[in-house]
This record gives C-alpha cells, sequence and structure tokens, in this order.
C-alpha cells in the first residue's frame, strides 16, 4: 500500500488547475497522486504538473494512478492503493461548463431552474468517496470541489464526515479583495452562496438580485453592487480562481499549518463563509456582528426559495422554479426524495437529462 498526503480524484479541467499550482506553490515536501480513467490525459497532467515543479523548484512530486471512479467499488480499492491523507475530490458526471451552454432543452431547464438541477449529478461520486472514507476507518479530510454549496449538505445527510469545498464564495472574496475599492492590506470578510455568483457574471448596469454580505475591516459594505462595480466574471466557469484559491488551504492541511480565508460548504453547511484551519480543525470565523445561526440561516434562504434544500429527516426537497420546471418532466421526482435514494434518483435524473439533450 502507497502513502500520499494529497489524492486529487479527477482529470479535468478544476482538478488540473489544483494540481498544477501545488507543483507551482508547494515549499515542504508534499507528494500528490492524480486519479482517473482517462490514462493519456492522467499522464500528461503527472507529467506537466512534475514540470511545472521543476520549472518553479517546489518540493510537489506527483504520480499517477488509473481507476473507473464509476466502476463497482472503485473508491474503496482507490483508498486502499493510495492511503492519502487528504483527498480531494474534483471528478463528476456532470460538467459545470452547463451554465455557458445552449440549444437543447437540458441547458434550457438548467438556466430557467438554477445550476442545483445537476446536484444529484455532482454528488453521485463524491458521496461514494465519502462513504469509503467512512467504510475504511482512516482518518481522511475530504474536500469535495463539486458543487459544494449544496453537495457538501446531502455528503453530511449521509453520515458522513466532509472538511469542504472550494471556489464560489472564495471566488468573490478574492476578487473583491483585489478591487481597486479596496485598501490591498484591508481585512475582508464574505457571505456567500454560489448563486450569488451569476450577477457578476453580467455587466454592472444589468446586476440584480440579493448580493453576497461583505465587511470590510469590521464594517458591512452597504451596497456591494456599487462598491465593487469594478468586478467582472466571466460567463462561464472562472476555473482559474476556485482551484487557485483552494491551494493555499490544501498545503496548510497538509503541513498542518494555520490558515484563514474562505471556502463553500464546511462541515457540510449550505453556501459559503470565511473560516480558520487551527490544530487540524476548519471553524467558522464569522464577523463579530454575525451569529452562527444567522449566517446559516442566510445562506440557506438561497436553495428554500430555488434548488434542493435538505431537511433534518435526510429528505432532499425541491423548491421554486426549479420544482417547477421538474414538474414539467417528472412530476413524482419533483416531491422531493430521501437522500438514501440518491443513486436510484441519479438514474432517472441521468434519463430525463438525455432525453432533454436530445431536444431543441
Amino acid at each position: 500500500m502507497a502513502n500520499c498526503d494529497i489524492l486529487i480524484s479527477g482529470t479535468g479541467a478544476f482538478a488540473a488547475r489544483i494540481a498544477f499550482d501545488i507543483a507551482a506553490t508547494a515549499s515542504e515536501p508534499v507528494e500528490v497522486v492524480l486519479a482517473g480513467r482517462n490514462r493519456s490525459r492522467l499522464n500528461w497532467l503527472r507529467t506537466a504538473a512534475n514540470a511545472r515543479s521543476a520549472m518553479f523548484k517546489s518540493k510537489a512530486r506527483f504520480t499517477a494512478h488509473a481507476v473507473d471512479l464509476l466502476a463497482a467499488h472503485a473508491s474503496d480499492g482507490l483508498l486502499a492503493a493510495t492511503n492519502p491523507r487528504i483527498l480531494v475530490q474534483a471528478a463528476s458526471i456532470q460538467t459545470s461548463q452547463v451554465i455557458a451552454q445552449s440549444g437543447n432543452a437540458w441547458t434550457r431547464l438548467v438556466a430557467e431552474g438554477g445550476l442545483s438541477a445537476t446536484a444529484v449529478f455532482q454528488a453521485l461520486i463524491s458521496s461514494r468517496v465519502a462513504a469509503a472514507i467512512t467504510r475504511g476507518g482512516k482518518p481522511v479530510t475530504l474536500l469535495n470541489c463539486s458543487f459544494p454549496d449544496v453537495v457538501n449538505g446531502m455528503i453530511t445527510a449521509q453520515g458522513h464526515d466532509v472538511a469542504c469545498g472550494m471556489g464560489n464564495v472564495a471566488i468573490l472574496s478574492n476578487v473583491f479583495a483585489g478591487s481597486a475599492s479596496v485598501a490591498r492590506d484591508a481585512n475582508i470578510e464574505v457571505l456567500a452562496h454560489y448563486q450569488n455568483l451569476a450577477a457578476w457574471r453580467q455587466p454592472p448596469s444589468s446586476r440584480s438580485g440579493r448580493p453576497p454580505r461583505v465587511w470590510i475591516a469590521g464594517q458591512e459594505v452597504a451596497d456591494v453592487f456599487v462598491r465593487f462595480a469594478d468586478i467582472q466574471l466571466t460567463p462561464e466557469p472562472v476555473i482559474e480562481k476556485p482551484g487557485a484559491r483552494g491551494v493555499p488551504l490544501i498545503l496548510a492541511m497538509a503541513a498542518g499549518r494555520s490558515w484563514s480565508g474562505h471556502v463553500p460548504g464546511p462541515g457540510g453547511l449550505p453556501g459559503g463563509y470565511p473560516v480558520q484551519l487551527k490544530d487540524g480543525e476548519l471553524e467558522l470565523d464569522l464577523p463579530q456582528a454575525v451569529a452562527r445561526d444567522e449566517a446559516i440561516a442566510w445562506n440557506a434562504s438561497f436553495e428554500r426559495e430555488n434548488g434542493l434544500s435538505i431537511a433534518v429527516d435526510g429528505t432532499a426537497v425541491f423548491n421554486g422554479p426549479l420544482r417547477t420546471e421538474l414538474v414539467r418532466h417528472v412530476p413524482a421526482l419533483a416531491q422531493g426524495f430521501h437522500i438514501r435514494d440518491l443513486e436510484a434518483v441519479c438514474l432517472e435524473l441521468l434519463t430525463l437529462r438525455d432525453r432533454l439533450l436530445a431536444l431543441p
């Protein structure tokens, strides 16, 4: 059985960004395993990451492990073969590029019902990995990169642990910190749900809806859209930002160092928060003016208005326009489902997706 510090599952753009930035910035020795089923892509990522490590004279070393994460017992086998301390789960059966695509009935449903239409797809591999960690009984820190604002709550509802995700709130906190309106040394704190990102993909004159909550030096910003009018995100997913932002946290976890910043889905909570890593534990680090329950309720309200929320008893409930869209296509499923039935629901929704992809 091999041992590694960090296991990255997935070979897509998000996983590549994480690997390449670890390669460029690791100041302490760290062993990284890249895992996925596309052997050609996997070998290229290993080669490029090691070359990048040599280029920047960092202390990261990368190896590859071929595995089909959708195969039976694949997650258990992967854990046994690599024995990781930290598992960064970046594989999914639904690409995030769907938000920038159009031309068929499926992309239209996602556009009108919201990205939570894909939550079950995003949760499939991550929930299997989390379950394998639980079965294995070893201390593995799981970071889920697949739609963590929602999926991490699905993982914890199944009885598994997840430390946090990457991206979303971290995208906004960092672009706000880089705004011309903010002093470079100012302390910035952000509460943000993934749904807050959509406004910043639009030009300033078209932004609307509820903005994220932002504090600068302890003072909450009264009009976030006005204060950060200079910020502009791309219409497609901002892969460069969330992948890069998660790397300092991953390396801090690997080295046992403290860290502070922003993450989505810490401990399975909905949405994103300021956090701190201390003595190996990740905890909320909220502005003094905001109580924990208030912050959680604020983030949870987005999915209750439109999306997928998880009840205390483990029932997943579709809400708002997303529920309306599903009623048109799968009325029985639109009523919700228990999280234990995730795999069966995923098959049903895959059938729906395939059918809608074929329709203009």
